[in-house]
């Protein structure tokens, strides 16, 4: 399958609810991996929030309905980001939280390293710090 088609991404995520699934295993990660504490402490206690507005970013971004769009208006992400002080430690954090609820999915191996390489982009976008 043809990653980043039409919304061949999203359906390869498992459409809404695959991404949902994902995003909150990824906030798992986020809460157990001893790396991620430093990027845990910058999100609010209650994580309802931001994994609502994760998920619903990612379902757009993944060619789906732009659920973030609907509810939250638009979003740069480096610019969401700009007032956390983000150095390659804390792109790295996220990006092994990903790539560990990736690990707990049932996507396509060459899906999971496709989309990891593709979140490393906006991560790379939010490193505003040395």
């Amino acid at each position: 399958m043809k990653y980043g088609v039409l919304d061949s991404s999203f359906s390869a995520a498992g459409g809404e609810s695959g991404i949902y699934s994902l995003v909150e295993n990824f906030y798992h990660q986020m809460e157990t991996l001893p790396q991620a504490e430093l990027i845990r402490s910058m999100h609010p206690a209650d994580l309802t929030e931001s994994i609502d507005k994760l998920a619903r970013f990612l379902c757009g971004w993944l060619g789906g309905p732009k659920l973030y769009r609907e509810k939250y208006g638009s979003i740069s992400i480096p610019r969401a980001h700009q007032h956390l002080k983000v150095t390659a430690t804390e792109r790295d954090a996220w990006l092994l939280c990903m790539q560990q609820a990736l690990l707990n999915t049932d996507y396509a191996e060459d899906f999971q390293q496709y989309l990891l390489n593709q979140l490393a982009v906006p991560a790379n976008r939010c490193v505003n710090a040395d």
